[in-house]
């Protein structure tokens, strides 16, 4: 039978400045552990720590520009591009342009704090 997610759970970012995490599927809004399923919005200037995550994470940017930073330089992903980050690869994600970003985070297996590894 369908399930019908009424409306997502806005979860707390982690990040020098305040970012809108929508999470439809995911350990908090669908007790889903095998993917979560979330619209972010980041301000201009954002940047988050560094991560190591245990989930692989496709991103589809929807508008603006979002900066991937690995170990071996850096991608703007811009509106109707899409990136992957596979698990056990260092990433930091930023919205340095005007305008900030708006994209579709996708995690498998769900994104968990215990499982992203930030920087400290």
């Amino acid at each position: 039978m369908p399930k019908l997610i009424q409306q997502p759970s806005v979860i707390e970012a982690a990040g020098n400045k305040s970012k809108i995490i929508e999470e439809y599927f995911g350990r908090v809004n669908s007790k889903t552990e095998s993917v979560s399923i979330a619209r972010m919005q980041s301000p201009s200037g954002w940047v988050e720590p560094g991560q190591t995550p245990e989930f692989d994470e496709y991103t589809v940017v929807l508008k603006g520009i979002l900066r991937v930073t690995s170990k071996t330089g850096f991608i703007d992903v811009k509106a109707k591009q899409a990136v992957l980050i596979p698990k056990g690869e260092w990433v930091q994600y930023s919205s340095p342009n005007e305008g900030g970003a708006e994209y579709i985070a996708v995690c498998l297996p769900a994104f968990s704090p215990e499982t992203v590894h930030r920087d400290e």
